[in-house]
């Protein structure tokens, strides 16, 4: 019996809005398992697009439903298998058990990160073929109605539910059954009441959600990690794990506390070693990254006034305020700021007589993952030129970082020498007696009375190290890359994931199996919509991640405003649709406006002009990539084959994505721009409707 269009229309809601839920519970629960997951987030997505796009290729032949359930307990389970395994690239080091604290040193090591990374983006793949092939067939019934349109927007509706009813979830610190409990409740809705059905599918969702709390580590989850605690050796204090992997420790640092080792005693010299060197005690100052405040506590015993403390996470903060031996957050003297770091930066008007940099991420760059791509927009010229912007006349800055390259100690103490106009001091640690950090960079009028009788000559070494260095900017933020480029390790990944999703997708439909023999049936219109828009999203949400700060919660709005604007063009076209030559029009010049206008001064204004200014921004070229789109995705006779193209151009997209480390994140508008051209082109060349 033929489906109303209402029923489709629920049912494209309910699987969108799973997949989207589904989606964002796998990138946030695989990394806590199989830790080097953590830094190819986007690899994840990729792969939940390319099994979107073959379920969607299958549309019409013998039911994937089974893979659903069967594909979310099988990388569960081989998830669970694997978490005691330390993974590394390189030979193994000291480091690598930051990564891998709570496995301890006789856990196996195999020194292979491609291996996880590869079978974790094809088992991803296999969770999504099923509903995939769901969407499609929906989507060309919806069509055999003519409601295509009404059905892509009921698509993306659900697809904006997801993530926001996940964001909510997480914000609640909900533990990861209750993600896979939801995805499960979506899964069942399609498995229906057949009692065969069900004798399978309720005994593969008990086990999977029973694996998953045997899984289990995290004694709590914040809108970012799953955090956990380990109490120190010997007296007070505690470590603060991020996914199973060391973030920072809390420890006694007051000058008056007794040192329980040589260790300790080290540690808490080294956070002081600033002070000894500053011209006059700082009245105002502002720690970046304060995580449970350990900086704050040392501020605070060297009589500082007054401390802005800004730490990202809520829960580490939490862990602070009730644990940390010193207690600096009960403190008077205290402001806490749940914010982003550059955020508080672009927003804040007050004046410090110092600002701290704590170890923001740096030990999260391990000698074992030396080729992994870690980029933000706190280590940047444009950052701690912000930063200068913020000091009293006789202010400094101080940076901790872990340095394990002397390439990036000299980007740090470059950028440092760009905001100041001079070389920083710097001061090293004895990393066997302080693990949280070895070197402590000192910059700015407040340190300037001091250059050591090295000084000179370091200065001299730094500038000609700097001649064939590049500097992070918020345009190329790649603070761990050594120069623009693409690594071996990047382009055997990027080669093996084409190939990966050629023979996949090739396998999966005889349509174009048959297309490379005739050289026709490839919908390349499709294909180059879904490679642009997937770069286009990307750098929207950079873009955004920048004005707005990194968020949990400025990535939900992100996620949601972009399908929102898609949405509202999808509804546009439907009601009243902008011409095809209009509406094109309208995306090359709004990315071209996008491209030429600097992203520098809106960073400056006040938040209701920020936001009127994003919107316009990033939203327009969104609006009008989606209006275009409507149209020609109208014009499909099968949306459900139209639909795999633009998903597999998306997959393209995402790792075309990477050619960021080359050209800079505002080139990827240009590279969406010549996307979109093509578009134009094959459009005017073919003009009819396709048939598949």
């Amino acid at each position: 019996m033929e489906k109303s269009s209402r029923l489709l229309s629920l049912e494209l809601f309910i699987v969108s809005f799973t997949v989207l839920f589904q989606e964002l519970a796998l990138i946030r629960w695989l990394p806590g398992q199989v830790r080097v997951l953590a830094y190819f987030p986007n690899l994840i997505l990729i792969s939940s697009f390319l099994g979107l796009g073959i379920g969607s290729l299958r549309a019409g032949r013998r039911s994937l439903l089974w893979s659903w359930p069967v594909g979310l307990l099988v990388v569960v389970g081989v998830a669970y298998g694997l978490q005691g395994i330390a993974f590394t690239q390189e030979s193994v080091t000291e480091h690598l058990w930051f990564l891998y604290e709570d496995l301890g040193a006789e856990a196996p090591v195999i020194q292979s990160i491609r291996l996880p990374v590869l079978l974790f983006f094809v088992l991803n793949a296999l969770c999504f073929l099923g509903p995939g092939q769901l969407v499609a067939e929906r989507l060309k019934a919806m069509g055999d109605q003519s409601a295509t349109l009404w059905g892509y927007s009921w698509d993306l509706t659900g697809s904006l539910v997801g993530v926001i009813v996940f964001a909510v979830v997480a914000f609640t610190g909900a533990f990861p059954i209750v993600w896979f409990g939801v995805v499960g409740v979506g899964v069942a809705v399609f498995i229906g009441f057949r009692a065969r059905r069900l004798a399978v599918f309720v005994p593969i969702l008990a086990v999977l959600l029973t694996l998953v709390v045997v899984a289990e580590k995290a004694e709590q989850y914040s809108p970012y990690y799953a955090l956990s605690t380990l109490p120190r050796d010997k007296g007070p204090g505690f470590s603060v794990l991020t996914n199973g992997s060391h973030h920072q420790k809390a420890l006694p640092l007051a000058k008056a506390d007794a040192a329980d080792s040589p260790r300790h005693a080290q540690t808490r010299a080294d956070f002081h070693q600033p002070f000894q060197i500053l011209k006059s005690p700082p009245k105002r100052a502002l720690v970046l990254g304060a995580g449970t405040g350990n900086d704050v506590a040392v501020l605070l015993d060297e009589g500082v006034e007054h401390v802005d403390a800004v730490e990202i996470d809520p829960v580490i903060l939490a862990m602070g305020e009730a644990d940390h031996p010193n207690h600096p957050y009960s403190s008077p003297k205290v402001t806490l700021h749940n914010t982003d770091a550059r955020s508080f930066l672009n927003e804040t008007n007050e004046r410090y007589d110092l600002i701290l940099f704590g170890t923001l991420d740096s030990m999260t760059r391990l000698a074992a993952l030396s080729n992994v791509r870690l980029d933000n927009f706190v280590y940047t010229t444009d950052c701690l030129r912000a930063a200068r912007a913020l000091l009293t006349d006789n202010g400094g800055i101080v940076m901790l970082f872990w340095v394990e390259h002397e390439y990036i100690e000299n980007r740090l103490a470059g950028m440092l020498a760009k905001a100041f106009g001079e070389a920083p001091h710097m001061g090293k640690t004895n990393p066997k007696l302080n693990g949280l950090f070895n070197t402590v960079f000192m910059a700015g009028p407040a340190f300037a009375h001091s250059a050591p009788p090295w000084q000179e000559h370091y200065s001299a070494k730094l500038e000609k190290a700097l001649e064939t260095l590049e500097l992070p900017s918020d345009d190329w933020p790649f603070l761990y890359l050594e120069n623009r480029g693409i690594s071996g390790f990047y382009l055997s990944i990027i080669g093996l994931i084409l190939l990966i999703s050629g023979v996949g997708v090739f396998a999966a439909s005889p349509e174009l199996r048959s297309s490379v023999r005739t050289g026709q049936g490839i919908d390349g219109v499709m294909f180059f919509f879904g490679m642009a828009f997937l770069l286009l999203e990307t750098r929207s949400i950079t873009e955004l991640n920048l004005l707005w700060g990194a968020t949990w919660l400025t990535s939900a709005v992100v996620f949601g405003a972009i399908l929102l604007m898609v949405l509202l063009g999808t509804i546009v076209t439907q009601l009243k649709p902008i011409p095809w030559w209009a509406s094109i029009g309208g995306l090359f010049a709004s990315l071209l406006a996008a491209y030429w206008i600097p992203i520098q001064p809106l960073l400056a204004l006040e938040p209701a002009a920020r936001l009127g200014a994003s919107m316009l921004i990033v939203g327009a070229p969104i609006f009008f990539a989606s209006t275009s789109f409507a149209l020609c995705f109208k014009e499909r006779a099968d949306p459900g084959i139209a639909f795999g193209w633009n998903l597999l151009g998306a997959v393209t997209g995402g790792l075309v994505e990477f050619l960021s480390m080359i050209l800079g994140i505002k080139t990827m508008l240009l590279v969406a721009l010549v996307a979109y051209l093509i578009v134009v082109l094959l459009r005017q060349r073919t003009r009819a409707p396709q048939t598949h």
